[in-house]
Parts: structure tokens; C-alpha cells; sequence
């Protein structure tokens, strides 16, 4: 070593020995630990000096005065950064500590890096009520107004948040984004009225927006019973969790327990105030259509850019991101102010990695895809201070199926992107693409044995219930309560582009009846590049109507035995090519249980609380060509 090169080592080496003895004089200074003495701390800051971020955590101040407990991260040296808030009901804290990690990336829920890495301040706050804010917590906090009458809701407080944000966030630029899946899509829809000026964008995906109409608590009028599990662990602050039933089969849990209220009272979940009210409105009546935030925006004039996402498989939102576009649109809100975003995606899967649903499998990591591709750059440009233009597209979709089933990223203009085409229900159970000659099909539906939404036994969490919408639908072809028509083998590829329509003729020997219509995708028989697929019946669209809605989902009535209704509703939005090879199914059933609660098929003013007497057999008529021609109206795109 030569002597300038040994004197340089000695230089470097001497802060360090330095150090050492430093801190070996404290060590030695310290005096020794006795054997009895208490061993438990106060406390422990689990970010270390060497973190390569800074996290906050403040108590912002409401109007009312509450204060909402708020998570603020970012990377060590950020300046100038645009803030991107979540409001959430899931712990703030437990959402910015993923793992106790010195690392950004790793604290964070995965879909943030692209964001942090490029210099944005994540933000999320608890909503009042709930973790570490005060007030008082109402699931579904409606807007300030009739059903409201405190000064306060999630708009006010999103505003309030937002406004603290960039007076005592330095190292921002006083731009603010909102984002989230679920519960956090309908808070970020709720910031959207009557904004703080600082909100410049907005990305709610998969909001809760519409409870009865297409959401989380009922669909077209049925009730989804495994909301009573969400209820209690989100509204009990001891003892809350799952419904105490066991881990058997849910299926038999649900029937032994009989109607939804019996249920209710069987557990003791009457006694939780969200339950109560649930039960307590059972159709769309004012409570329920003045929650409707796809009404609140439709009535008003739309102020920041937004892009609304969901999956084309969301199991629990898929029809709140939809429905708030059709809104917009119909009131005139231009493309540069609102998009539309359909991904391939169980429910919030766009948040992760996303290569695969159930046995379907994607071009990459489509999650990743969406971010970076889509939803950054809309973000960046509105948000950044020096922002990139903005060249957003009106629709983005997934088109599934296409390209060897893997499918691909597609831009439209509109939405729906095709022309609605019938495809009629026909004698010797086909599917024709011209109206055939009348005739019609029947079964008996018993509600002592109603048609499962997955094979026995049946449990609503984890995979299954994440994945349950794509699962093989032959275990209930060929039931006798399942009807089934099917075309031929298509020559040529069908490509859809919206949400299909049902247009369902049918009669009850009952005073009442739900109808569950699935559009299928049935794949070849042999598929030997695939086996898991050779002959799979993928579910595309699955969608109930409870029947007596049939003159208007605010005018409940009974049906008259033996008369022929129209019973018409949407299927959920999707960009779906069938491949030339397959044919499409259209199955027809009156129950789809668990996940709905069962129609007694007799007439009771409230299905909630039906009685053991009430649930009787009934048979189902469902009629096709002539004057009565039941189709799926199919949204053909002309490629």
C-alpha cells in the first residue's frame, strides 16, 4: 500500500473508531440491568434512523371538532410532491406498515411504489369513528340532508383533511389526488362534492355507491347475506369477527337458520344498529335512493377529473363505478373529465399483483399494467407540478378471451362499445340469433333445496369467495331446476363490449319469484394446451332479479300465479371475446344460494322475515319467440 493511500485509510477509519469508543464509554457508563427489574417499555419507534422514509402520524381537527388520526409517508427527500389521499375504515396504521420495514416499499400496500418512487406523499386517514379518530362511526355516512342532519359527512371531511393537508404539508405542492378500492372508492366519490380546491384528480375503484341497486347489500332487490359478516367486524369494538356459525358448510348454516331476520336474531346481530337498519329497509325507498351517490353526482356538475375503475369480475362492487359513469355521461360531463377503467379483476385486484383469476390467465401482471400505463399518468398530469399532458382515453377495457385467452388492453370512445344484438332463447334449449318459433320451458324451484353458487360445501371468504364468479358452472348444468340453452359451436369470434341485457319472459305458479340469468362462455371440449379449461363453463355475466320488482323497484307487488311478466335488468360490464370453437350458455334459475337469501315464492310483505310456513315450491315458466321472445341482448362489438 503506498503511503497516501494509508493515510487515507486512517482518515476514513478514525470516525468510525471514534464512534466505537463512544459508544462503548455509554455502555460502560450504563449501570448493569437488575435481575428483577421491569421489563416492559412504554414504547418502541419501529422506524429506525436508517429508514429511507418519513411517516407521520397527526391528528387533524374537523369542523365539528373531531379529530381524524392521519398517516402521512413519504421518501426521505421529497420536495414539491404531490399528495395522494386514501380515507379508509381499515386502519390507516395497519395500512402503512404492511411490514416493520425500513424500506418505503415494503410499509406500503404494494400498489404505491410507482407513486412514492416518483416523489408523491401517500396520505391515509381513518374515517371518524373508527381506529384511531374520534366521532362517531355510520357505515355508510350519508351526504348532509334529509337523512343527515349534522353538519358533518365524508365530503366535509375530505375537504376539511384536504385543506390541513397542504397548509402543514411543506414537502408537498398543494396538489391532491384521492384514490381507494371498496369502502375507499365511495369515500373518494363522497370528496368529489362540493371539493376543496386542492383536489385535482380523482381514481375511486370499485366504490360502494348504490347498496340495493348493485352493491354490497342487495342486488335488484335480493339480499346478500354475507354482509352480516362484514357488519359485525366492522361495527363491534369487542368481540367483533365472523358470525359465530362454525366453519361447516354455509349453505346448510343459512338454510338451517331459515329467513334473513331469523338469522339475524339466531346470532344476536339485531342487536347492531347497521343490521337493524338493513332489515328494517328492505326496498328502494328514500333511504335507500337518497344513499345513492351516483344520484348525488348525476345532480351535479362534475368539478374534478376523475377515472372510475372496477373489475369485470367484482364479487362484491360491480356496479357502483358503471352506474357513476352513466350518470355523468347523461348529465354532460365531457371525456376530459370523466373515464372509465375495466379490468380483468375480482374485486380491488387492481391494487395487486395481477397475472391470473382463478384458472384464467393473463398477458403479464395486469394489476402493474393498469397502474403504470393508466392510472399514473392520469394522476401525473393532473397532479405533478410540472405535469406531462394529458392524453387519457375515454374507456379503457380488458378484452378477456382474446389473443389465445389471455386478452389484451383496448381504448374506445364510448361505453357501451357495441350494438345491442339478441340473442333469443329457443326451443330444444338453443340460443338463435334470429327470433325462433314460440314455445316455452319449465322447472319447479323449492326453496327447501335452492340451486348453490358454488359446489357444496360452500364457504364465502378467502379464494373461493374471490374467485367464485369465474368457477366451472357444470356442477349445476343438467340440475332440474336449471335451465340451459346453448348455440352451436361458433365459426367466427363474438366480441362483447358493455353490460349485457336481460330480457326474461316467464310465469309463476307462486306470488313471487327471483330469476338468476348467467351468460356462459363454454369452452371446447378438448383444449389439450389447457386442459383445466377442456370443456370449462366460464361465467362472464351473473345477475339476479327479484321479481316483485317487476313494475318498479320502488312499487313492490305481488305476482299474479300463472301470468306472463317481463322481467328485464343488466348483466355487469364486460369486454369479452368468445372465441370461434366455443358456444355461449344462457342458464336460467330462481336461486343462487348462500349468497342471496331465498324468496319464500309465496307472497310476504318483507322476504326478511319470512316464516318457515311461507317458503313453498313453485313452478317456473320461461317462454321464448313470438310475442314473448326471451333474449340476452348482447353488446356486439363490429371489430
Amino acid at each position: 500500500m503506498t503511503k497516501s493511500l494509508r493515510i487515507a485509510a486512517c482518515l476514513a477509519a478514525a470516525p468510525l473508531a471514534l464512534a466505537a469508543a463512544q459508544l462503548s464509554a455509554q455502555d460502560s457508563a450504563r449501570a448493569p440491568t437488575g435481575t428483577m427489574m421491569n421489563e416492559q417499555v412504554e414504547s418502541y419507534d419501529w422506524v429506525r434512523p436508517q429508514a429511507d422514509y418519513i411517516r407521520r402520524e397527526v391528528m387533524i381537527p374537523m369542523r365539528d371538532g373531531k379529530k381524524l388520526f392521519t398517516v402521512i409517508v413519504m421518501r426521505k427527500g421529497t420536495k414539491d410532491g404531490p399528495i395522494l389521499l386514501s380515507r379508509t375504515p381499515y386502519n390507516a396504521g395497519g395500512m402503512t406498515s404492511r411490514n416493520r420495514s425500513q424500506k418505503i416499499e415494503e410499509i406500503l400496500p404494494v400498489m404505491d411504489a410507482d407513486f412514492v418512487n416518483d416523489g408523491y406523499i401517500r396520505v391515509y386517514q381513518d374515517v371518524r369513528g373508527l381506529d384511531g379518530s374520534e366521532g362517531d362511526y355510520v357505515m355508510n355516512r350519508p351526504l348532509r340532508g334529509p337523512l343527515n342532519k349534522t353538519k358533518v359527512d365524508h365530503a366535509t371531511d375530505a375537504y376539511d383533511t384536504i385543506d390541513w393537508l397542504v397548509k402543514n404539508v411543506k414537502e408537498s405542492n398543494g396538489k391532491v389526488g384521492i384514490t381507494g378500492s371498496s369502502y375507499l372508492g365511495f369515500t373518494s366519490l363522497m370528496a368529489l362534492i362540493d371539493p376543496h380546491p386542492a383536489l385535482k384528480a380523482a381514481v375511486p375503484q370499485s366504490p360502494m355507491v348504490d347498496g340495493w341497486m348493485g352493491d354490497d347489500w342487495f342486488h335488484n332487490g335480493a339480499f346478500r347475506m354475507f354482509g352480516f359478516d362484514y357488519d359485525l367486524g366492522q361495527t363491534v369494538k369487542k368481540g367483533g369477527g365472523a358470525v359465530p356459525k362454525g366453519t361447516g358448510d354455509e349453505y346448510q348454516a343459512y338454510l338451517d337458520a331459515g329467513s334473513a331476520m331469523e338469522y339475524a336474531k339466531a346470532y344476536g346481530l339485531i342487536d347492531l344498529p347497521v343490521v337493524r337498519k338493513v332489515l328494517e329497509y328492505p326496498g328502494y325507498d328514500a333511504w335507500w335512493q337518497g344513499q345513492a351517490v351516483d344520484k348525488l353526482l348525476g345532480a351535479r356538475k362534475l368539478t374534478v377529473p376523475t377515472m372510475l375503475v372496477v373489475g369485470q369480475w367484482d364479487q362484491e362492487d360491480s356496479y357502483g363505478a358503471p352506474a357513476v359513469y352513466q350518470a355523468l355521461k347523461a348529465n354532460g360531463t365531457p371525456d376530459d373529465m370523466v373515464s372509465l377503467a375495466i379490468g380483468p379483476w375480482r374485486h380491488s385486484q387492481v391494487n395487486y399483483e395481477a397475472r391470473e383469476l382463478g384458472p384464467l390467465k393473463w398477458e403479464g401482471d395486469t394489476g402493474g399494467q393498469f397502474r403504470q400505463r393508466y392510472m399514473k399518468p392520469f394522476l401525473d398530469c393532473h397532479l405533478k407540478t410540472v405535469a406531462p399532458a394529458c392524453n387519457t382515453p375515454p374507456v379503457i377495457t380488458y378484452a378477456t378471451g382474446a389473443k389465445g385467452d389471455k386478452g389484451g388492453w383496448e381504448v374506445s370512445q364510448k361505453w357501451p362499445a357495441g350494438d345491442y344484438t339478441p340473442l333469443y332463447l329457443a326451443g330444444n334449449y338453443g340460443l338463435s340469433w334470429s327470433k325462433p318459433v314460440a314455445g316455452s320451458d319449465s322447472y319447479v324451484s323449492d326453496p327447501a333445496k335452492p340451486v348453490p353458487m358454488l359446489p357444496r360445501p360452500v364457504h364465502m371468504q378467502g379464494e373461493e369467495w374471490k374467485t367464485w364468479l369465474v368457477h366451472d358452472q357444470r356442477f349445476v348444468d343438467g340440475r332440474p331446476d336449471v335451465l340451459s340453452y346453448t348455440t352451436g359451436t361458433l365459426d367466427k369470434a363474438v366480441h362483447i363490449k358493455g353490460a349485457p341485457k336481460v330480457e326474461l319472459h316467464a310465469s309463476t305458479s307462486g306470488r313471487d319469484s327471483d330469476y338468476v340469468v348467467k351468460l356462459i362462455d363454454v369452452y371446447p371440449q378438448e383444449n389439450s394446451a389447457n386442459p383445466e379449461l377442456a370443456g370449462y363453463q366460464l361465467g362472464i355475466g351473473i345477475e339476479i332479479f327479484r321479481g316483485r320488482y317487476v313494475h318498479g323497484f320502488d312499487k313492490p307487488q305481488p305476482l299474479e300465479p300463472g301470468k306472463g311478466y317481463t322481467f328485464q335488468w343488466s348483466l355487469p360490464n364486460v369486454d369479452h371475446v368468445f372465441l370461434p370453437g366455443h358456444r355461449i350458455m344462457v342458464q336460467v334459475q330462481s336461486s343462487l344460494f348462500p349468497l342471496y337469501d331465498r324468496n319464500p315464492q309465496s307472497w310476504v310483505p318483507s322476504i326478511m322475515e319470512a316464516r318457515a310456513s311461507d317458503y313453498v315450491k313453485a313452478t317456473e315458466t320461461v317462454t321464448y319467440g313470438g310475442d314473448a321472445a326471451s333474449a340476452v341482448w348482447l353488446p356486439v362489438a363490429r371489430d
